[in-house]
């Protein structure tokens, strides 16, 4: 496999868009990653040619949406290297899959007093459901600081380890620092201390391989949206010995073996935890970004995005006024950042004139703006689709910005 970004860029029909007569520079793929061709007509093939609901039907469109959809699982299995397809649950999102931990592991197996450990770099939807297991039945949360430079600082982190600690659940790749983090030794601490690792890996699918079994890490979560898929559906996999132990998270059709007014019995893994009608198109769409990807030159892709992030780092310090937040030295594509006497709302709608899609706000990591003390950013993130050329066009129109709030 070769490397051609601009062959690439063709599977994106996103990217033949204009914006205020401007050719459009997507830098927002840390909110969502645009989507190839074969994901859109994946999910048309399947409203046009096959729509039906899946597990219960014995005619033809059902049993063919129903294996089309199985398929998948077993494509999402062997992306993260899980031991059994058992181990795959579909959910919403992310966020979705980590609330399951909480609700569903956190609420049955934690007591009181029991301590749950997170980082100061999470994402909302890694600290809020936490925070609503402590509420519910009076957990203590501890928070791994960080350093000036947006990394954990590992010696602090191992001093928050106590006979209590039952849960570690940290993210592998900052979405608002870019950094990083050393989850195979953060999970390994975990599991020394007799606690469960959880790995939010939303942001980190694109940008590293994931081996759940290398990592050893007890839960992970991902959505697809991150990933070149669909919005709507995500990734729970789980060790088969702890979601057989867990409790249903939701009820409802499909999640039941039989059901009767004097008792339920549950399904097996892993429809124990898929209640309802699932995002069958969106699942299907899943599958053929992960297949999408998986064809693309890794090494040359990687080797691509560090010259992105090194060529759009050094082109937006050389704008005057614009500071970088986040500055690891484990750090992948998105760079955030501040232009001094521009609030970053303004600058992104100011940018948006050129074209230019960033990403403005706290980036649902508010205690990282706290940190670094101030009240947002302007973020570019970057993907293999993204070019040189076009971390150009954000500094021209970084100056150009300026030069309005002159």
């Amino acid at each position: 496999m070769i490397f051609n970004v601009q062959k690439l860029r063709q599977d994106f029909p996103n990217l033949n868009l204009q914006v205020h007569g401007k050719p459009l520079v997507y830098l927002d793929n840390a909110a969502t990653t645009l989507k190839p061709r074969c994901v859109i007509d994946a999910m048309n093939a399947y409203y046009t040619r096959g729509v039906a609901n899946v597990h219960r039907g014995v005619h033809y469109l059902s049993e063919q949406a129903t294996a089309a959809f199985e398929f998948s699982r077993q494509v999402v299995r062997q992306f993260i290297h899980a031991r059994r397809v058992e181990e795959i649950i579909f959910t919403k999102g992310a966020t979705e899959s980590l609330n399951l931990i909480a609700q569903s592991y956190g609420r049955n197996f934690l007591k009181k007093g029991d301590e749950i450990i997170i980082s100061h770099m999470e994402h909302h939807s890694n600290i809020v459901p936490w925070q609503i297991l402590c509420q519910q039945i009076g957990c203590v949360l501890k928070v791994i600081p960080i350093n000036d430079r947006g990394e954990i600082i590992f010696e602090e982190y191992l001093k928050l380890f106590s006979e209590k600690t039952k849960i570690v659940s940290v993210v592998w790749v900052s979405n608002s620092l870019g950094t990083v983090n050393p989850v195979k030794e953060i999970i390994a601490a975990a599991h020394s201390q007799g606690a469960i690792a959880i790995i939010d890996a939303a942001q980190a699918v694109t940008h590293t391989p994931v081996d759940v079994q290398e990592l050893d890490c007890d839960f992970l979560v991902l959505s697809g949206h991150k990933i070149f898929g669909p919005t709507g559906v995500g990734v729970l996999y789980g060790k088969e010995k702890l979601l057989e132990a867990m409790p249903p998270y939701q009820g409802g059709g499909d999640m039941i073996k039989s059901v009767s007014f004097s008792g339920t019995t549950y399904n097996t893994l892993p429809y124990k935890f898929e209640a309802g009608t699932p995002a069958i198109a969106e699942v299907i769409g899943l599958r053929s970004a992960l297949e999408y990807f998986q064809t693309i030159d890794w090494d040359g892709m990687k080797k691509h995005k560090q010259e992105l992030l090194e060529h759009g780092t050094k082109a937006l310090t050389a704008v005057e006024g614009v500071r970088i937040i986040g500055t690891a030295k484990e750090k992948t594509s998105i760079i955030s950042f501040v232009v001094e006497g521009i609030h970053p709302h303004d600058l992104g709608t100011l940018v948006d004139q050129d074209g230019v899609a960033v990403r403005t706000g706290h980036h649902c990591t508010q205690p990282v703006m706290e940190f670094f003390k101030i009240p947002a950013t302007a973020r570019a993130s970057m993907s293999f689709y993204n070019t040189k050329e076009e971390l150009d066009v954000l500094a021209h129109a970084l100056i150009r910005a300026k030069e309005v709030f002159k």
